[in-house]
């Protein structure tokens, strides 16, 4: 459900959001980011909205985020070769599933989703797996320090692309942690500033169009 960020700096596990919209819906395709959307996805229900300050922002149906609870549950507790994490689209009322390719989890989805609208994406990296390598590389951090890379934040990615690497010193980082952990080692640099406390953790939500 979450897409999990280690803060370093004390070290916290929060949630990375992404607000906005969509456009049009996507056509299911095979391959990676392609997939297949339940049978709830056939009928259209308006968005939800709520009004905060006087501004009008979407909120997730209890139908659907009932759904999701119910999925990242069982994708975590039996699922957890398959499931890399989930992110809420208000604009269209549906979930998005992000796994590697399981016949098993699919039949769960199907099964769990009601008459909600989830639709499914290939993933090329589990959660179970990322987390192993985000918790490898904190437990590294001091060394990596001591190397003259300062990294601000480490991020389990929900759309299973890989773990998240946020530095001051990309440059150093992109060239010796591969080496260190291996070219195929699923890391992805960015460059961030020292730590800056994070809000309460939430549910990511599907980006604008273009971003």
């Amino acid at each position: 459900m979450r897409r999990f960020r280690c803060v370093l700096g004390p070290l916290l596990l929060g949630a990375v959001l992404m607000t906005g919209a969509c456009d049009e819906p996507e056509t299911a395709a095979a391959g990676l980011i392609g997939g297949w959307t339940t049978a709830g996805c056939e009928f259209f229900r308006p968005p939800e909205t709520t009004t905060v300050g006087g501004h009008t922002v979407p909120v997730t149906p209890a139908p659907l985020a009932s759904a999701m609870a119910r999925i990242d549950a069982g994708g975590r507790a039996h699922h957890a070769a398959s499931y890399a994490g989930l992110e809420v689209d208000q604009q269209r009322v549906r979930a998005i599933v992000y796994r590697v390719p399981s016949a098993a989890f699919d039949d769960f989805i199907r099964q769990t989703a009601d008459n909600t609208c989830i639709f499914v994406r290939d993933a090329e990296h589990s959660l179970q797996e990322l987390s192993r390598w985000q918790d490898h590389i904190t437990a590294d951090l001091e060394a990596w320090h001591s190397r003259g890379v300062r990294i601000s934040t480490i991020s389990a990615r929900h759309d299973g692309v890989g773990v998240e690497i946020g530095t001051q010193d990309l440059d150093r980082a992109r060239e010796q942690m591969p080496r260190h952990y291996g070219r195929t080692a699923p890391l992805i640099f960015i460059e961030e500033g020292p730590v800056i406390p994070m809000p309460t953790p939430g549910i990511p939500t599907a980006p604008q169009p273009g971003g």
